[in-house]
């Protein structure tokens, strides 16, 4: 049995455990106590080696865990302190229960943890950083199970739920905040899933949100998912904290709009209505993700309060042929981005009031319509200095 399929615990418990482990290592080290990491390697376990890990935001009492660190890498963690013994972090990923499968509620200590290691532990940007900001203690979070394995999760902020622990900002719709999948179970379907299952999770409601900036791994992923889902399109929106008309945007017409292929980076601009593309010069980016119409480069890493990263694999995704079965994937995505740090913001002038219905497909043919374009500068002048001439 791993972690959590053994009795539940609760953290007053976990973390009474741990320091008392702790104070026992401290005043009277353990003579040659080692953890067997691997088939060839053993980690001494000594207070130099073992540190205590917050597991979540702005905790009052601290949930800490003990993590046993490799002396050459201080960085990197080994093994976990869970009930009463060290368990190395493959093992804390892992279920002996076939009912766990799928995607599931997350609800106790245990599972919890588990988000904590897939967000803070298995993928980060690099030995120093994290990948994500720590989750609030009852974030509505589900893990993806698959295999007898945890292989990614997401979570959500609920309508009506805080925004922040400094203001009384309250979100004003369900809004889909951070996903992650494994690397080694990505390009499987697993980001198309979850998004579908937030979806279906809340059928009633009219709009759905999901947190901005959406990474180019997203954005692919919406674009597959609004192909598949067309019932779907006019009511997904990019949207930023708390969720105001003027904080939303249709992710639909935004790709029709081709707004999300200009971030720094890209290596190819596309126009999927038009089909054209340009080619920015001199840029190195391999990352590229190919629709029906032309090519999106994911290259683009947008970093908010926590971080949106996209896959280092190239990869090609073609939406129009569903029978390939493959889908983008996502590293990771987002978490309680505040306004002041997003690397764009949405349009200022977006209306008070939502229209009764948003027709994606005129809105797109009116903003690329050659009738909408203004006059130039230099042929407006010339037409007004010939009325002029006219009167005089």
């Amino acid at each position: 049995m791993y972690p959590v399929d053994l009795p539940a615990v609760d953290d007053t418990d976990m973390r009474s455990a741990s320091e008392q482990y702790f104070s026992s290592l401290e005043s009277k080290p353990l003579d040659n106590e080692s953890f067997q990491s691997s088939q060839t390697s053993k980690v001494a376990i000594t207070a130099n080696n073992v540190s205590r890990l917050q597991v979540f935001e702005d905790d009052h009492p601290d949930c800490t865990v003990l993590a046993l660190h490799a002396p050459d890498h201080p960085t990197q963690v080994v093994a976990l302190y869970l009930h009463r013994k060290w368990w190395c972090v493959d093992d804390v990923l892992r279920t002996s229960s076939k009912s766990r499968s799928g995607l599931m509620s997350v609800q106790t200590i245990m599972e919890r943890v588990i988000v904590f290691l897939l967000s803070q532990v298995v993928e980060r940007l690099s030995p120093e950083e994290a990948l994500f900001s720590l989750h609030p203690r009852t974030e509505s979070c589900k893990l993806l199970w698959r295999d007898g394995q945890a292989v990614g999760f997401y979570t959500v902020k609920h309508k009506g739920s805080l925004c922040d622990s400094w203001s009384s900002r309250c979100y004003s719709l369900p809004v889909l905040d951070t996903v992650l999948v494994r690397k080694s179970w990505r390009r499987k379907g697993f980001g198309l899933q979850m998004l579908d299952d937030f979806c279906s999770s809340f059928s009633t409601e009219e709009v759905l949100g999901i947190s901005a900036p959406l990474s180019p791994s997203m954005v692919a992923v919406c674009l597959r998912f609004l192909q598949l889902h067309e019932e779907h399109k006019e009511h997904l929106y990019e949207v930023e904290a708390p969720g105001g008309w003027t904080q939303q945007r249709n992710i639909w017409l935004s790709i029709q709009l081709g707004r999300y292929y200009h971030s720094k980076g890209v290596k190819e601009v596309s126009h999927p209505v038009s089909g054209r593309a340009e080619r920015n010069k001199g840029d190195t980016s391999s990352h590229k993700m190919e629709t029906s119409h032309s090519k999106l480069d994911p290259a683009s890493i947008n970093i908010c309060n926590v971080t949106q990263m996209v896959e280092s694999s190239e990869e090609q995704i073609k939406p129009s042929a569903p029978s390939q079965g493959s889908s983008p994937s996502i590293e990771v995505c987002w978490t309680g981005c505040s306004p002041a740090a997003h690397t764009y913001t949405l349009d200022a002038g977006s209306p008070n009031r939502r229209p009764k219905s948003l027709n994606t497909k005129q809105a797109v043919k009116s903003s690329l319509s050659p009738g909408c374009h203004s006059e130039k500068p230099e042929a407006e002048g010339k037409r007004r200095g010939a009325k002029r001439v006219r009167r005089t």
